[in-house]
């Protein structure tokens, strides 16, 4: 019986295959295109496909279980209904799977490239990035990336340093989505191996200017459907924390994409489906290209360098200094009643603690932290108050 089955699941297997290769475009990755770093006698053996994996690997994750408590662009403030990290990459997943719908790729690829781009944030969002990056780089192991450090935590960090073994084509998509990066087209630089993403890595840390390319369509549509994700919904927080008036919005935007997230989405995704419909790249028209990018910039002035959103600033870049030095003089003196020994190293793999030295411990420790967690481990007196907003 047990033989009948695995024979019967080997043909579904074989039929998905056989679906894809009929359905999906030319340029599509096929799931039986997924490779990974180290052999997987389980998954050979097994009838799911390589993407589907990488989905339940990273939904399983202890880091994508944090992201419900990592901010995403407002700090410090209670409110039922701002967005969580958590929130946008399952914007960015459905966004993307859309896009990718209508462009006929591979969604499971999508999906997983889509919930863990953002498992290496830092507590405090892109601030909090940036405070640790200055730690790290005066402690010389280079810039603090939080693409990069997703590629760290599910391959080298995950289950006790052991990782999850994500294909190369899941890892170069989180690693290369920088959805910060205005991108009017998109063409992925095809041909990588584990050994260039490595390159990538080791490069970004050393020059965070660095631009990287996705080797998927899928990676493409995922950086894209990035940006799309969060334009609009950042500008509804904002309003409904009273930063910003709906009027206040670029009226030559507003003309060519809306005022409302719903339609900023909608009118994104629909140019960028008639835009890249049978190429080889993604791409948004010229107009509707113009059109985002006077809107980020709106955003980036208005609402993520609003004083009104960066009170607490200097006293969160203190409180990232006082647990960065804490805990590295802890590994330095071997203090094992230090959390960072007694919930972070405990069971550690001998591979990962070989591998890193005290100031990269301590920076896979404060990325992993959500912001509560990392306000826990602060001197109570330091502690910024948090601001409730029915």
């Amino acid at each position: 019986m047990g033989i009948y089955k695995n024979d019967r699941l080997a043909m579904i297997q074989l039929a998905l295959e056989q679906r894809e290769r009929e359905v999906l475009s030319p340029i599509a990755t096929q799931s039986a295109a997924g490779v990974r770093r180290f052999e997987d006698p389980r998954l050979e053996e097994g009838y799911r496909q390589p993407f589907s994996v990488d989905v339940d690997r990273i939904l399983h994750s202890r880091a994508y279980t944090r992201y419900i408590d990592k901010t995403q662009v407002f700090y410090l403030i209670k409110h039922d209904h701002i967005t969580h990290r958590v929130l946008h990459v399952q914007l960015v997943s459905k966004i993307a799977r859309s896009i990718g719908r209508f462009l006929g790729v591979n969604e499971d690829l999508i999906e997983a490239i889509a919930l863990g781009h953002d498992i290496g944030h830092t507590p405090f969002g892109h601030d909090g990035e940036k405070f640790l990056s200055e730690l790290c780089s005066m402690s010389g192991i280079g810039y603090f990336q939080h693409n990069v450090q997703s590629v760290q935590f599910l391959e080298r960090v995950e289950r006790k340093g052991k990782g999850w073994n994500l294909c190369l084509q899941t890892l170069d998509g989180i690693l290369c989505h920088d959805g910060e990066i205005h991108n009017r087209m998109l063409q992925p630089a095809r041909n990588k191996t584990f050994e260039t993403i490595d390159q990538e890595m080791a490069a970004k840390k050393t020059d965070p200017e660095i631009k990287l390319i996705p080797m998927t369509q899928e990676g493409c549509v995922v950086r894209m459907a990035d940006t799309i994700s969060y334009i609009g919904r950042d500008i509804e927080d904002a309003i409904r924390l009273n930063i910003i008036k709906r009027s206040d919005l670029p009226a030559e935007c507003v003309k060519r994409l809306g005022d409302t997230n719903g339609t900023i989405v909608y009118n994104l995704v629909t140019d960028i489906i008639n835009s890249s419909f049978q190429n080889i790249y993604m791409a948004f028209s010229p107009e509707v290209s113009a059109a985002l990018k006077r809107l980020k910039a709106f955003n980036l002035e208005r609402i993520y360098m609003n004083p009104k959103i960066k009170s607490q600033t200097d006293t969160i870049k203190k409180l990232f200094e006082i647990l960065f030095e804490r805990f590295l003089d802890d590994i330095e003196k071997e203090n094992r009643t230090s959390v960072i020994f007694t919930s972070f190293l405990e069971d550690m793999s001998q591979d990962y603690i070989a591998n890193h030295n005290s100031a990269e411990i301590v920076r896979d420790f404060i990325a992993g932290m959500t912001d509560q967690y990392f306000l826990r481990l602060c001197p109570q007196d330091k502690v910024p108050k948090t601001k409730i907003i029915p």
